[in-house]
Order: C-alpha cells, then sequence, then structure tokens
C-alpha cells in the first residue's frame, strides 16, 4: 500500500480523474490518505479520516512512507482552530493560507514537517472553542458541493467540520452520518449539537444541519444560516416556507 499527504492548502476530490469531473470533497492541509490507483495525471485515494475515495492530480500531493503514516494515525496531529491559519514555506518564503480543520502535521514546536518541507505556523495556533462558537464562525459560508472550508462548504461537509473540531469524526455524506450516533425522539429531548437530518420525496436522506436549540437549526443551504425549525422540518427565514422536511434527530456525543 502507497501513502500520500497535502501539502497544499487544500486539493480538490473529484469523482473522476478529470478537472471537469464533479467535486464531491476536500482534502485539507496536512490530511493523509491512502493511494489505490495511478492514471496518468492523477491518482485514486481514500481518505483516512472519513474513508472518503475519489481522484486527486498527481502534483497536489507528496508521498508519505507507511512508518510516518502510521504514527499520524495513532497519534492525530492538532488542528488549526481559526478561519485562516498562514504558514510560512521556509523553503522558498512564501504563505499558505490554511483553512479551519487543517492537520498540523508532524508539528514541532510551531513547525510543520511535510517530507522535506518545513512550515512555520504563523501566529496563534488556538485552541477549540464550544461547538456553538465554531458553527456560527461559518456563518454566511457559500454553499459548495463538495466543500469543506469558510470559503464554499456543503451541509454534510459544515457539520463534519465542526465535529472534527471537536474531536468526533463524521463520515462524508449527510446519508452516511445519519447512520452513525443514536437517535433522539423528539425536538423537546434535543440539545446544542445534536444533528438533524431530512429527506426528500423518496425518503432519502439528503440533508443536515446542527441544532442550537429545540426552535434553531444552523446549516448550510444556499449558505450558511440559521433557520427555525419544528416537528415537521426547516421553516426558511429567508422564503417564508418548509425548506426541509425532518426525517430523524441524532447526538453523536
Amino acid at each position: 500500500m502507497e501513502y500520500g499527504i497535502c501539502n497544499l492548502s487544500i486539493i480538490p476530490l473529484r469523482a473522476e480523474p478529470n478537472d471537469r469531473s464533479e467535486l464531491v470533497s476536500q482534502v485539507l492541509f496536512g490530511e493523509i490518505f491512502e493511494i489505490t490507483e495511478w492514471k496518468e495525471n492523477w491518482v485514486k485515494i481514500i481518505t483516512s479520516h472519513d474513508n472518503y475515495p475519489g481522484w486527486i492530480g498527481h502534483l497536489q500531493f507528496i508521498m508519505l512512507g507507511h512508518l510516518a503514516y502510521k504514527r499520524f494515525k495513532q497519534t492525530p496531529p492538532p488542528l488549526t482552530y481559526r478561519p485562516v491559519t498562514q504558514a510560512w514555506k521556509i523553503a522558498n518564503n512564501s504563505i499558505l493560507y490554511l483553512p479551519m480543520g487543517s492537520s498540523l502535521a508532524f508539528l514541532e514546536g510551531t513547525t510543520c514537517h511535510i517530507g522535506d518541507d518545513r512550515f512555520e505556523i504563523i501566529g496563534e495556533i488556538g485552541e477549540t472553542e464550544n461547538i456553538a462558537v465554531m458553527a456560527t464562525s461559518f456563518l454566511n459560508s457559500p454553499y459548495l458541493w463538495g466543500g469543506r472550508t469558510h470559503f464554499g462548504i456543503d451541509c454534510s461537509g459544515f457539520t463534519q467540520a465542526v465535529f472534527k473540531l471537536q474531536g468526533i469524526n463524521l463520515l462524508r455524506d449527510a446519508s452516511q452520518q445519519v447512520e452513525q450516533g443514536y437517535t433522539i425522539n423528539s425536538l423537546h429531548e434535543t440539545k446544542l449539537g445534536d444533528l438533524a437530518f431530512f429527506e426528500n420525496a423518496d425518503g432519502k436522506i439528503v440533508h443536515v444541519g446542527i441544532l442550537l436549540n429545540n426552535e434553531r437549526i444552523i446549516h448550510a443551504s444556499g449558505r450558511v444560516k440559521i433557520d427555525s425549525i419544528d416537528e415537521k422540518g426547516i421553516f426558511s427565514e429567508d422564503t417564508k416556507r418548509y425548506t426541509h422536511k425532518l426525517n430523524i434527530i441524532k447526538r453523536m456525543f
């Protein structure tokens, strides 16, 4: 088995080995993955933190040895907790802008060691805030299918990003996340951080958001925003109508 690590701010993860292919997710700085296939200028990978498959460009990562991969898996590195963190690439005196939730791989003091590269983390690395603070920091981030950052994020990418900063690994898609945790029977029994899942006309899970209380939900739909919720579903503050039909509520911690 071969392994790799992201040494760029963000790598687009695509459904097929083509620049025009659907963006299914993103790989953030310092995240690791298994390599399962090479095809011309593309590499098929499975991400380590959520076992998500996809294709990345062959010039957008560096190889990682088995022992280093094992070390990373055994002792996950610190994460960045600010919307943007600057990393100074010492070799060429350039700056990378790291999104929230980036992994400060093989950190020694304030320096990340990724292969032969050294990245000096500029400013405070920071510590996690409570889930409400982390979630609301994403307010007004634009919706982006496959996105995982403040500059574009989808509904399950949003919940995954917020929970990652709480030390809880969610799977990538809403249809996968709904299989995690345990069921809460009604909105009246919910607490901050519970996840509400929503269905389409066929009963398929297609949306997820984070409950702030039993009447308010923060979710990514057009942008990250706060709406009202009741037993029927989400009532949009923008359109003054119900937009998502509630299916189930799950607790992850």
